[in-house]
């Protein structure tokens, strides 16, 4: 029996990939052409155990038919990452909304009709997005925790490219929930959810290092390549490591105990400060090519502002999480020696 990956391709799936292949399962992974099936593979070393089918629009509602039509009889274990992550679109809708709520009720319909004896598991990849609420993360008195929901609506989302890409990650989320309890009885699988903050960590590949990398990566990315004089653009969010993110995933369909949960991945906050902090402190080579910043004013330890209340994640996954040190130490490395300045 295999586990079906959509979105193979994508920044978190290659590790959770990777992961599947270590412990030997078989993997079916999708992606959007041949072209990244073939990248996918040879990267993997045309691993036998991992086979790939083309899906090149999950907006479609109908895109993953033939997908489960042809192999749902052999697929155990689902792992719905593929959704878009961007914040730069022109059309909230057609760009976000539509493909987020499509893809996920379109692979649900087709494990429903081709494979509903089959699939035991269900995991979807959604986002903390879909947990807190954008107008309160600087208020002192909010905590956010697995049973939290963004209050964002399809209308309501729609004002800018963050929300309207928190507002698909929800709906993205909800819609799978609704379709799980109102076919549970007629479904064999359980579900679960996995709710990451911003991922950092390295490419599961070094070729994957790029001049501009996924979003999450980026902030590390672009404070590594600022200038003493030029800040890198100011953020600030909670962060958690791919590879706990991936492991999570499996964890997901492995255990008993993560059934009908949400996930929520997050080992604490972060901001641009303390990631030039770390690379100030921890790459010589850098030293005087970027800027210091203020080094007082990073929020590793801080504890203004909405918090994160992930206990229940954490005792359910039972492993621990790396920490803000050694996800930006690990995805600077790889960056630097892949420019050959490591």
């Amino acid at each position: 029996m295999s586990v079906f990956v959509s979105g193979a391709t994508g920044f978190i799936a290659q590790h959770i990939v990777g992961q599947l292949l270590d412990q030997n399962y078989k993997v079916i992974g999708s992606a959007r052409s041949q072209a990244k099936i073939d990248d996918l593979q040879k990267k993997f070393g045309n691993n036998p155990n991992l086979s790939m089918v083309i899906v090149p629009d999950i907006s479609k509602l109908d895109a993953f038919e033939e997908t489960f039509k042809t192999h749902g009889k052999e697929i155990k274990y689902v792992l719905h990452t593929a959704s878009p992550f961007t914040f730069d679109v022109a059309d909230f809708e057609k760009d976000l909304l539509i493909p987020a709520r499509n893809g996920t009720l379109g692979i649900l319909e087709a494990i429903k009709k081709y494979a509903a004896d089959t699939v035991e598991r269900f995991v979807i990849t959604s986002s903390f997005a879909a947990v807190f609420d954008l107008n309160n993360l600087t208020n002192d008195s909010v905590t956010f925790n697995e049973e939290s929901w963004n209050p964002d609506t399809w209308e309501s989302c729609q004002r800018d490219g963050g929300s309207a890409y928190c507002g698909s990650k929800k709906i993205a989320e909800e819609t799978a929930w609704k379709f799980y309890n109102e076919n549970k009885e007629h479904l064999k699988f359980k579900m679960s959810a996995i709710n990451p903050v911003y991922v950092f960590g390295p490419q599961r590949f070094d070729a994957d290092v790029t001049k501009t990398l996924n979003t999450s990566c980026e902030f590390i990315n672009a404070a590594l390549h600022s200038t003493p004089d030029k800040l890198p653009q100011p953020f600030a969010g909670g962060y958690i490591d791919v590879r706990d993110v991936a492991k999570a995933h499996l964890y997901a369909f492995q255990k008993e105990n993560t059934i009908g949960r949400r996930l929520i991945m997050s080992e604490g906050k972060f901001n641009t400060q303390d990631i030039l902090n770390y690379l100030n402190a921890d790459f010589p080579v850098l030293k005087g090519t970027i800027p210091i910043g203020k080094p007082e004013e990073g929020i590793e330890h801080s504890t203004d502002g909405a918090k994160t209340d992930n206990h229940k994640t954490k005792e359910i996954l039972g492993f621990e999480f790396i920490g803000l040190k050694q996800t930006i130490d690990d995805t600077a490395a790889q960056i630097l020696k892949h420019e050959g300045r490591l």
